[in-house]
């Protein structure tokens, strides 16, 4: 199974790792210098969920984080929410 979310796609991405050296000018030095560029990945923020699909199907998925905090996918629900009997209801209103 590949590295990427199943809901938006999500997978990794390749950039680079720029190191430097030297004091910054505003601090008093000459100025920070480039002293090796390499390539590195960038992976997404996977999290296996157990999720409820439109179908009413229960499964696990690899969701990134921003799928799950906006709302992309539902979570399973593992226990019902509590629910007041219906004698202390009355009483209540």
């Amino acid at each position: 199974m590949a590295r990427c979310c199943e809901v938006c796609g999500k997978g990794t991405q390749m950039g680079n790792a720029v190191e430097t050296r030297g004091k910054a000018k505003y601090l008093g030095g000459v100025g920070t210098k480039v002293t090796g560029i390499t390539r590195r990945k960038f992976k997404p923020n996977l999290q296996r969920v157990k999720v409820t699909t439109m179908g009413g199907e229960n499964r696990t998925m690899r969701v990134c984080s921003r799928c799950l905090r906006s709302g992309a996918v539902r979570k399973l629900v593992r226990r019902k929410p509590f629910d007041l009997p219906k004698e202390i209801k009355a009483k209540a209103t």
